[in-house]
């Protein structure tokens, strides 16, 4: 087995854009999850939704692509008001059946004939890049070193990807440490309590999702920026994936979406390139196909060890668990 190409296509994903991508829905779940205690299983439709508003607003109305992020996050807010007004009033197992429905009703949405103009349904989205590689500062040339090698498009979506979670990171921080923050916090440990004291549980509820939501978007524009919009990409996995990142990392702390999202997406590369590998060397009684699930069944363990052994993450402490209620 070739263990320097195993260890170096791990490494690789410390700052893909799909790690960035998945810290980004993660950071807006933990406003949602973690800090309102809003079970929302629909964050791949806030994804798809960003990710097709800045896509679609690129190559169909021809917008630049700074326009086209804000078309998409609008959307991602404008999706959390429309989701929020029928839902939120519902009790945490019915608002997660109801998120996870919807999440699909928009997948569904994208992929059908009705809207192919504008989606090309099945097919997908790409060839929207020109106007954000014209942005690019980077002069044409190799950047980084070992598997961090990025051209200068490639290093470009990097940075921007990054500069977006910083900011998403920043202001997550820095609205938890403020009086609406605390009252977030008051309605997940206990909403009626909150609620006696005179405050709009709704409104708070509304203005979390819709926090949230933005910034779930925005991880659905990262996704996309270096390759293409594609529909499948958008299933129920993606959502249990940023679940299993923001219950690894902690879900009621700031930077442990961040951290789960890059143990997450090193361990799942590093097992998807691993098995395979001893199975076509004969370790492993199997092909290298059915090495490759293995790695989903090792995820889906590692979730409920996580569950039942460490509820808080890795950063989180006990006073800052979350209650389903």
């Amino acid at each position: 087995m070739d263990f320097g190409s195993i260890f170096s296509n791990t490494a690789a994903y410390l700052f893909s854009p799909t790690t960035i991508a998945y810290a980004l829905a993660a950071t807006g779940l933990a406003v949602h999850f973690g800090y309102t205690g809003l079970l929302n299983f629909g964050m791949a439709a806030f994804m798809a939704i960003g990710g097709y508003g800045y896509a679609i607003s690129v190559l169909t109305f021809g917008f630049p692509w700074w326009a086209g992020v804000l078309v998409g996050v609008i959307a991602g807010a404008l999706f959390a008001l429309i989701l929020g007004i029928p839902t939120l009033r519902l009790r945490a197992d019915y608002l997660a059946i109801a998120t996870i429905a919807t999440a699909e009703v928009v997948r569904l949405l994208f992929l059908t004939e009705l809207f192919k103009d504008w989606t090309n349904s099945a097919g997908g989205l790409s060839g929207y890049h020109q106007s954000f590689r014209d942005a690019n500062p980077f002069p044409p040339g190799t950047y980084g070193f070992g598997p961090w090698t990025y051209n200068a498009n490639d290093l470009w979506v990097r940075v921007v990807g990054l500069l977006a979670l910083a900011a998403s990171v920043l202001l997550v921080w820095a609205l938890m440490r403020s009086p609406w923050g605390r009252v977030l916090k008051g309605i997940r440990e206990d909403e009626d309590a909150v609620r006696s004291l005179g405050k709009n549980v709704f409104a708070y509820k509304m203005q979390a999702l819709v926090v949230g939501g933005v910034i779930g978007a925005l991880g659905g524009i990262v996704f996309v920026l270096p390759s293409a919009v594609i529909p499948g990409s958008y299933s129920t996995s993606l959502t249990f994936f940023i679940w299993t990142i923001l219950l690894l990392g902690g879900a009621a702390t700031v930077l442990g979406p961040t951290l789960g999202a890059v143990l997450f997406w090193l361990v799942f590369a590093f097992l998807g390139a691993l098995l395979p590998a001893m199975a076509t060397a004969g370790y492993l009684p199997m092909s290298s196909a059915q090495a490759d699930v293995v790695r989903y069944i090792v995820i889906g363990v590692v979730l409920m060890l996580i569950v039942i052994f460490r509820p808080q993450g890795i950063l989180g402490n006990k006073r800052e668990m979350t209650f389903v209620k």
